[in-house]
């Protein structure tokens, strides 16, 4: 155990579900998805639903791959000044086993 070493919680990997709420007009989806890869973020899968003719807010979820936390810590905080984004977004961890 002499050579057990402690990781900072920003120095984790792990890959992340997200949801958002999107305001639904052209360009925003490109706007998440350029911070995500400014931060090296790679997506898994994007779902979106909806686009009713009423719906002027749409949830979008994005799972991505394995990244490090600071990394994802930092694009979500770009993201979420963008006037675009509606709510706070829900992000939780998914553990590999």
């Amino acid at each position: 155990m002499a050579d057990a070493r402690l990781r900072t919680p920003e120095a984790a990997t792990s890959a992340f579900y997200l949801e958002l709420f999107l305001e639904d007009r052209p360009g925003v989806l490109a706007d998440i998805t350029r911070i995500l890869g400014d931060s090296n973020i790679s997506i898994e899968a994007i779902l979106q639903k909806g686009s009713g003719e009423q719906e002027q807010v749409l949830p979008v979820i994005i799972v991505t791959q394995q990244t490090r936390e600071a990394g994802i810590n930092k694009a979500l905080a770009a993201i979420e000044k963008l006037e675009s984004v509606e709510e706070p977004i829900v992000r939780i961890r998914m553990e590999q086993f």
